[in-house]
Order: C-alpha cells, then structure tokens, then sequence
C-alpha cells in the first residue's frame, strides 16, 4: 500500500484510545466525530480534525470507524454523504463497531462495487485492551484486504484474526456477547454470594481467578464490582444493543440462547433503573437490592 493516511470516526470510550495509539505508532490520523470536543484531545495529540465524513472520506486511503449503533453505522457509511459515495477507489474501510452482520455483508457489497476494500473487525477488550492495543480483533473480509491492513490493526490489537468471508467478523463477536452474557450473571452472583458468607470478596477473587471459573470479566470487572466503580469501560446500553443484534440472529438461525435471553432481560431492567450510562458492571446492583 502507499502512504497510509488513516481517518478515524468515532471518538468514544473505545475510540479515542485505539486512535491514540495509530498517532503513537507514527500514523498520519485525521478524525470526525459528531461532538467535535470529543475528539480535541487527539487534535492536540498530532491528528486532524474534518469538519464531515466526506471531507475525511476524501483525504484518507484507510477508514475505520467505531461508532455506537447499526443507525449511526448506516449513517456513516451511505447517503450522498457517507464514506461508500466518497472514498476514493482502492480506499480500505475497516468498521469496527459492533453491528449487524447483515449490515457488514451490505458494505463489503456496496464498497466492492466501487473498487472499495470492506472489512468487518469488530473488538474485545474494553476500555482497558482499547489503552493498551490488546484489543482482541475479529475479522470478515478478503484474505487481501486483511494482509493488506493488518499491521494497522496490529497497532491496536494482538490478537487479531480473519475469521472467514464478509460478515464474519459481526458474527465472531455476537459469539463472543453470548458468552460474556451470561458470565456476566454468573460473575454478580459469585460475588454477592461471597459476601453474603461473610467472605472477603477481594481474598475469595484471588482464588478462583486462577482456576476453572477464571475469565476476563471475573478478573477485570469483579473486583470493579467490590469498589462500587461503575464508570463505563463499556456501557450497559451498547451491551443491550449487542445482545439484542445477537438473539435477533439467533432467532434467525432457529437457535436456543435461554441465557442470553435472561442476561438481556436483567440488563435491560438495570437500564429501566437508570443505569444505561453505566459500565456493564454495574449488573450487580441488581443482585445488592
């Protein structure tokens, strides 16, 4: 590939790390976001501001986005002025929101027509694989779109594979949701369960992390839960969207997911309570009543 110019939309939780990190390993960034004051720290950090996604679609030959909703991602990508009308030709476009993969196969479509190159890589990881480039990256696409980007997304990521044609990457990271659905309940009732023996929720964490009931979520958000830190590394209202994009293809797939049914069901409870804005973690406040 030539020169690469990366622009980068979408300046969140997520977002404004993994395009900090692009600006750390030396890439040229220009940024969009819809609140221009969220992307003004990478502005002061080397990165250029466009003023819409067609001026950033046209001073960029890669685009990734991460956006929050299948609507924003819709918006972002068509219309006159989304990135597929503008970008130029042999321009890669990587979004890496998580969204639906019939949405994903739609862009790969329409972006091949104009000799675009369309990948899916949604991530896991959080706010803290987000910081630290760890992010896990799950990939649909072409085997050479991907050669041709993967040491970009090297930047943010290390555990970064391409997991079959368009689309699949959406569907590696709805598998992915489904899982953390469900330990999610089960992390809450661990912990509510120590202190309700009278343990010391931190102590009993030091054990069974590192056995079989170890995951990501018990060692990253459990001990979140026992400080009553709820800020978001990932908020409770992307989770719902996430796991309704999951059980809405489920359904389509005639497939039985009763614990992603029941982990929406309370986390959509905790949203009613006037927790949306909150990290994911905060599920155990339903078990604390």
């Amino acid at each position: 590939m030539k020169e690469i110019t990366i622009g980068f939309i979408g300046t969140g939780v997520m977002g404004k790390s993994m395009a900090q990190n692009l600006l750390s390993a030396g890439y040229h960034v220009h940024v969009y976001t819809r609140t221009k004051a969220k992307a003004e720290p990478l502005v002061e950090a080397g990165a250029t501001w466009q003023e819409s996604v067609k001026d950033l679609a046209a001073v960029s030959n890669v685009i990734i986005t991460i956006v929050g909703y299948p609507s924003d991602v819709e918006e972002v990508y068509f219309g006159e002025n989304g990135i597929i009308e503008n970008a130029k030709k042999d321009t890669y476009i990587i979004d890496m929101t998580t969204s639906k993969p019939s949405l994903a196969e739609k862009i790969y479509d329409e972006a091949k027509k104009r000799n675009i190159h369309a990948l899916d890589a949604p991530v896991s990881g959080g706010d803290v694989g987000a910081k630290t480039g760890t992010l896990a990256i799950m990939v649909g696409g072409d085997d050479h779109a991907f050669e041709q980007v993967k040491p970009i997304l090297e930047v943010m990521g290390e555990n970064i594979i391409l997991q079959g044609p368009k689309g699949a990457g959406q569907h590696t990271k709805m598998a992915n949701q489904i899982k953390i659905a469900s330990n999610m309940i089960g992390v809450c009732e661990a912990i509510s369960y120590a202190k309700k023996a009278g343990l010391n929720p931190e102590r009993v964490l030091e054990t069974i992390t590192t056995g079989a009931a170890g995951s990501w979520s018990l060692s990253n958000l459990a001990p979140r839960m026992i400080k009553e830190d709820y800020a978001p590394g990932f908020y409770v209202k992307h989770f719902i969207k996430d796991m309704r994009i999951a059980l809405e293809s489920a359904k389509e797939m005639d497939l039985l997911t009763p614990g992603l049914e029941l982990s929406l069901s309370l986390y959509e409870e905790l949203a009613a309570n006037g927790e949306k804005d909150s990290g994911t973690q905060a599920l155990i406040k339903l078990f604390e009543k």
